[in-house]
């Protein structure tokens, strides 16, 4: 249970961790046409009395279209992390279902949140999933599309963190870890982001742990084994939505 009097510093971070980095046709076919004329022998003429023309047929020109997105949708993206996880990284989450993110269009964008502050109501957590998916245009295959958005928000990503990038194996085509701590209303957090690129989707992981008014702070491995719980399962439900 919170304490009234001890609320200021929980929501300090909160909003400073809602604040942090989160957290688009197939080409066409064109032909010629082809025709031949025949003459009945040299010099012939047609039926009008004109002189017969040969004409060489075309092949043909056709543009290959791409092959089609390997994502056509996103899942839900507070039912992407299983309630197990939600209950073993974020204790007595405010909102168990998950608080989800505003989106124009929830097959391309969508994201979801939960916050906690454990059952001593000291521990706080902050886990936050973003998903992203990119459509085929004609000059602009949907997995160029994510590789570019990947490698940009790595790189945004390190500026912001000042974390460096640690490369993650087994997990999507592409991904990287990015853990530091982060110090907000005097309040030092132990943070994992977490950034992956599976087929034409990105995926982002944020999960963030603080001990209040003094408590000890989770290690910097459990928090990264926590953002890598819910990363893969994220990933899953990506490949699950679509199966």
């Amino acid at each position: 249970m919170e304490r009234r009097r001890r609320t200021a510093p929980r929501r300090a971070l909160l909003l400073a961790c809602a604040a942090a980095v989160p957290a688009l046709l197939l080409a066409g076919c064109s032909s010629g046409g082809s025709g031949s004329d025949s003459a009945a022998g040299s010099g012939a003429k047609d039926t009008a009395g004109g002189k017969g023309k040969d004409t060489a047929a075309s092949a043909p020109a056709t543009t290959a279209a791409p092959a089609p997105d390997k994502f056509a949708t996103l899942p839900n993206a507070c039912l992407s992390v299983g309630k197990a996880t939600v209950t073993a990284i974020v204790p007595k989450a405010k909102v168990p279902a998950g608080t989800p993110a505003t989106s124009d269009d929830a097959k391309d964008r969508a994201g979801c949140s939960w916050t906690g502050n454990g059952s001593d109501g000291y521990q706080y957590r902050w886990l936050s999933v973003t998903l992203q998916r990119f459509t085929s245009a004609p000059a602009s295959p949907a997995e160029n599309q994510a590789k570019e958005r990947f490698t940009d928000q790595a790189a945004d990503l390190g500026t912001s963190t000042g974390a460096k990038a640690s490369p993650v194996t087994g997990l999507g085509d592409q991904a990287y870890s990015f853990a530091g701590k982060a110090t907000v209303a005097k309040v030092t957090s132990q943070n994992d982001t977490l950034l992956v690129r599976t087929g034409n989707a990105l995926v982002i992981v944020e999960y963030n742990g603080a001990g209040l008014e003094g408590k000890k702070n989770p290690s910097a491995a459990t928090v990264d084994a926590g953002a890598l719980r819910a990363a893969k399962e994220a990933v899953a439900a990506v490949a699950a939505a679509n199966a």
